[in-house]
């Protein structure tokens, strides 16, 4: 999904109002390996799943009670009974991978909270320049001028202000022969002034149950209205990319024209 930007040539910012998430990697089975542990325990099992992820969880789900082949025949109905019986530990063997960008800092340090069934790569301050950063925009300042005009005018003397600090401190840090270290150490020290609203990227992996918690604890119309975006947008992509796990919640659109993520199954 492409992000939605806006150039204010005025200052020369630019302006994101809406996040970007892409699905970057998914599981796969080793369907010989799977084959064998069936054949060497006498039990026959045919999924009709083509999700690895699904197909996972449900031979976890088996495993447990040594069920191939017995009772529910269909994924579909093993999952939903799943969701139902909230026998969430399985949905813990499905993983998927995910870029989040064109959010902010304040994103982040909400989404981070997400820690069990989670792993996160972000973008390094320390490291890349943000002389040129992009910064995000909350859409109700964004439909106040008023409000859109003080925003704007706080962020750019932020960002001019960071500039001004690295090639003060990389001056300061000329002693230091390492050109790579000697950016790290002004541009580490600069980004202190840098606001909440500044772009960052982050690399997320998650489990199917920590998927599920966290749309619907963060798509829930009572949620940060930067992190719900994000939260239904990842909704948007798990009910193709795995119907039978997130398949019971639903899309919903609130009063203001936004939307909002509600399950039919609770805390699984």
């Amino acid at each position: 999904m492409d992000a939605a930007a806006e150039r204010d040539t005025a200052v020369e910012l630019n302006i994101i109002r809406e996040p970007s998430v892409y699905l970057v990697g998914r599981q796969a089975v080793e369907q010989g390996a799977m084959r064998k542990f069936l054949e060497d325990h006498g039990v026959e099992w045919a999924p009709d799943t083509e999700v690895p992820a699904e197909l996972l969880s449900e031979a976890a789900g088996r495993l447990c009670y040594m069920s191939f082949g017995k009772g529910r025949r269909s994924s579909a109905e093993y999952l939903e009974n799943i969701l139902t019986s909230a026998h969430g530990s399985v949905l813990e063997h499905a993983v998927w991978n995910f870029i989040f960008s064109g959010v902010s800092r304040s994103f982040t340090h909400e989404l981070v909270r997400h820690r069990a069934g989670f792993g996160y790569s972000q973008l390094s301050q320390r490291y890349v320049n943000e002389s040129e950063a992009d910064f995000i925009e909350p859409d109700c300042i964004a439909e106040d001028p008023e409000a859109h005009r003080i925003w704007l005018d706080a962020v750019a003397t932020a960002q001019r202000s960071y500039t001004e600090l690295v090639d003060v401190l990389r001056k300061k840090f000329d002693y230091v022969e390492d050109r790579t270290l000697r950016r790290k150490l002004a541009r580490q020290a600069a980004r202190s002034v840098l606001p909440n609203a500044t772009e960052t990227k982050i690399f997320v992996t998650a489990n199917a149950r920590a998927l599920r918690h966290f749309i619907e604890l963060r798509g829930s119309e009572h949620a940060e209205v930067e992190i719900r975006k994000v939260a239904v947008k990842v909704l948007d992509i798990m009910r193709v990319e795995a119907p039978g796990m997130f398949g019971d919640f639903e899309s919903i659109e609130l009063d203001d024209g936004s939307k909002a993520a509600r399950a039919r199954y609770h805390k699984v």
